[in-house]
């Protein structure tokens, strides 16, 4: 049992005693002393400021927020006896009579800090404009957002902190989608953090039919701090590396060279604000810095910009392991909670099922997991089922058929993807078809192909995309795409051939399709079955064929075929080539 008490609430006034609390000198003679002491001591800090020893100043550190830094002498001052009574007074004080005699300046609140360096870029004009732009027009979705934020800002913040960057990075996920975990994008970003399916992939989540983790909280926010640690350590700075999750590190790699002469005066996140002023980056990119600083400005003080937010409760489970095409509302009764609360806690699970080969770690509220195995056996063995299975004839058709069960054309495609069919929609006779039951149907989610890739206008046309994987080298991305290390290196402006697992690296489009050519016709040209130099048996997938066909033919399993291959599900192409034995 693993469980998360992710907690968030907004900040809490400093209580103050109630006076009656509070000893007087009429009962308690010795305060007066401790009080006159107290006083003098504060009297002869404060003439030491006026006489040129300013008090330092809040910074993007948050370092003036520390009482010991607050009483440290300047540098090069000579310690004060005088002022050094005044913790030890203070101290034994608080001893005698609680903390209802501590001093005024230990309780009064200094402010907000910020871990991103906010107040150095508040009065920039495109910073103003958001702030104006949160707390009018936008103001109500503004607010729900940030009340959104309170259910995951505690995990987010403990996650960064964790991995070594700022916390206050959680505004990102503000500005992509309000802290949506459904946020769905025009170019197919999906998820808090708006996740493409390559960069996820590419990332360690999984993304396919059945699962898709950027909706899962949780795991894209781990994906986002390790690609946002990868473009922190490519740019050097934080803002650049925001700019590059946005623009693409390509894009920005390559504005940095362009405009090099003119930013050599520029260090740190000033080098993104020099390259912002430069008529290079989307606009989009170019305001997304400002954007989150503006975020940040508000969403940590909305009282002061006239927000009301009432926030969510935070974010907190158990989990445990289920097997294969086990319902959510299955396993909603077994842990005594409702379909609606299930299904967001799993708002990863696509289908209303776990996937039909696979077990999986799913989220229960608290306290819920001790009893949950004895409860679900328990249940009814109709309620633990998932699917029926069918078998399609000649004259069927995927609406017929669906019909036919009470369910839409529509929904009977949520569970057979690779359901085969003739131009004039008759399905071809002898399929095996999953027919969901009602309970799975109903906490299923109705959304776009997870597969889906679809990239903005802005992009050139002449260019393709190929995402990293972990192992590659540009000398082998250079090969495949028949193109040198330096001309990648070009194209995406990168100085030196250092590359990450993730990073969407532009190639030049006539290269990608004479790569797919190359891969295609070595396929068709070769026997089906071939052996690799490893002595492994390679089976060239042929149009038609499915997971299921090259097992039986090989003598083999699906399950074993995967293994082999490191497949997270079924889903083959013509061309692939698989081993099939070794």
């Amino acid at each position: 049992m693993i469980r998360a008490p992710f907690r968030h609430s907004p900040p809490s006034p400093v209580r103050v005693p109630a006076v009656r609390d509070r000893p007087t000198a009429a009962r308690w003679p010795w305060v007066a002393t401790i009080g006159v002491v107290l006083l003098v001591s504060g009297c002869h800090s404060a003439r030491g400021a006026r006489q040129g020893q300013p008090a330092p100043l809040a910074g993007a550190g948050g370092s003036s927020d520390s009482l010991s830094a607050r009483l440290a002498p300047p540098p090069g001052a000579t310690p004060d006896s005088s002022a050094a009574v005044r913790p030890d007074v203070e101290r034994e004080a608080v001893k005698l009579f609680g903390d209802s005699v501590a001093s005024d300046s230990a309780a009064t609140p200094e402010g907000p800090s910020w871990d991103i360096d906010v107040r150095s870029y508040e009065a920039k004009e495109r910073v103003a404009y958001y702030v104006r732009l949160f707390q009018n027009p936008a103001r109500e979705h503004f607010a729900q957002w940030v009340g959104r934020g309170g259910r995951y800002d505690a995990m987010i913040r403990a996650k960064f902190r964790a991995a070594g960057l700022p916390e206050d990075m959680t505004y990102l996920a503000l500005i992509e989608s309000g802290y949506s975990p459904h946020a769905y994008s025009r170019a197919a970003a999906v998820g808090m953090w708006q996740f493409m399916t390559a960069t996820a992939k590419g990332t360690g989540l999984r993304v396919d039919w059945w699962v898709d983790e950027r909706r899962d909280p949780v795991r894209s926010t781990d994906a986002a701090i390790k690609l946002l640690g990868w473009l922190k350590d490519q740019f050097g700075s934080l803002y650049l590396a925001a700019a590059a999750y946005n623009g693409g590190s390509g894009r920005v790699s390559r504005g940095l060279s362009r405009y090099a002469d003119d930013l050599q005066g520029a260090s740190g996140d000033d080098r993104f604000f020099a390259l912002a002023e430069k008529d290079y980056l989307r606009a989009e990119t170019r305001d997304y810095v400002p954007k989150l600083i503006a975020a940040a400005l508000v969403a940590k003080e909305p009282a002061r910009y006239g927000l009301t937010v009432t926030y969510l409760p935070p974010l907190a489970y158990d989990t445990v392991r289920v097997g294969p095409a086990t319902p959510l509302a299955a396993i909603a009764k077994a842990a005594d909670a409702s379909v609606v609360e299930i299904v967001e806690l799993n708002s990863y699970v696509l289908r209303g099922v776990t996937p039909p080969r696979d077990s999986l770690l799913v989220r229960v509220p608290v306290g819920k997991a001790t009893e949950f195995r004895a409860r679900y056996l328990a249940l009814p063995e109709s309620e633990r089922v998932a699917f029926q299975r069918a078998t399609t004839g000649k004259a069927d058709t995927k609406a017929g058929l669906a019909s036919r069960y009470g369910l839409s054309a529509k929904q009977l495609g949520w569970y057979n993807p690779k359901l085969g069919a003739s131009k004039r929609g008759r399905l071809s006779p002898g399929q095996t078809v999953l027919v969901p039951t009602r309970a799975v149907v109903a906490a299923a989610l109705d959304v776009p192909d997870p597969a889906v890739e679809r990239y903005g206008s802005s992009r050139s046309r002449s260019m393709a995309t190929h995402v990293v994987r972990s192992g590659e080298s540009m000398g082998a991305i250079a090969k495949r795409y028949r193109t040198t290390v330096a001309e990648l290196k070009r194209i995406n402006g990168l100085k030196k051939s250092v590359i990450y697992p993730g990073q969407v690296i532009a190639v030049r489009r006539s290269a990608a399709a004479r790569s797919s050519r190359a891969t295609t016709s070595s396929g068709s040209k070769a026997k089906p079955s071939a052996k690799a130099s490893s002595g492994a048996a390679v089976h060239v997938v042929q149009r038609g064929e499915s997971l299921t066909a090259i097992a039986r033919r090989y003598g083999t399993t699906v399950a074993r075929l995967r293994a082999l291959n490191g497949m997270s599900d079924d889903a083959i192409r013509a061309g692939q080539r698989l081993v099939v034995a070794g």
